[in-house]
């Protein structure tokens, strides 16, 4: 039994260090195969079936605020992390999902469009993120990007919002040379920023997803099912 977790795992190394363009295997699923694997040989055979039904998406919904939306069934919820509610990828940490709300008594939202087109709602959700990013240290320098806005109305009858922009976040190796050759700027991460934005109860509700830009290209239609999944709804007053 050893033996054969050993094989499993130097194939996970295998498959996470030597992928093609032609047969790329993403990060998360390598991992799940080892560790699903491990399961199924710690189970019999009448319990295949349910393990095999893992895959897919949990549904969360807060019927106090009037917001709901899907999120992979792995990722785990992160309490005391600042938002109404906070999930993220328990293998690749800087993958995550949040939901922002606005206050109940200082809004007064009648619908999306109060933000004005979705350029110009861009505009301010970029903003936001990099007010929150701003940092202190010297040297630290951010490059970003709308890269794309839309609008649709969901299966509800509601106009949301779509807004993605990437941000770059860069640092100088040297911060305190006093020569500007010996302060050599590298990039610290590269993320993208997926945001999904509604109006109910006077109220403006945000889901924030947060991946590496790297990380997006293997996992980009999980992630828009998530966008696509959020609805905003009516709560007794």
């Amino acid at each position: 039994m050893a033996l054969f977790h050993l094989q499993q795992l130097l194939t996970v190394h295998f498959l996470l260090h030597n992928q093609s363009r032609d047969f790329a295997v993403p990060r998360r699923n390598a991992i799940a195969w080892f560790l699903s694997s491990y399961m199924l040989s710690r189970i019999d055979m009448h319990n295949i079936a349910f393990a095999q039904q893992s895959a897919g998406f949990r549904e969360y919904i807060d019927t106090f605020d009037g917001y709901s939306f899907k999120y992979p069934q792995n990722w785990i919820q992160v309490r005391g992390a600042g938002a109404d509610i906070f999930f993220r990828d328990p293998f690749v940490l800087d993958e995550n999902l949040s939901v922002e709300l606005s206050s109940p008594s200082s809004s007064r939202y009648k619908n999306v469009e109060d933000l004005g087109t979705p350029e110009e709602a861009a505009e301010k959700v970029l903003r936001q993120y990099l007010t929150e990013f701003m940092s202190t240290r010297l040297g630290v320098r951010r490059e970003s990007n709308i890269l794309s806005t839309s609008s649709r109305i969901a299966d509800d009858g509601r106009m949301y919002y779509k807004v993605e922009v990437n941000i770059k976040s860069y640092a100088n190796n040297n911060e305190l040379a006093v020569m500007p050759q010996d302060r050599v700027a590298r990039l610290e991460w590269d993320r993208r920023y997926l945001s999904v934005l509604g109006v109910e109860n006077k109220r403006l509700y945000e889901l924030r997803l947060q991946t590496p830009e790297n990380v997006f290209t293997e996992e980009e239609n999980d992630l828009r099912e998530v966008m696509d999944s959020f609805r905003v709804n009516k709560v007794a007053g």
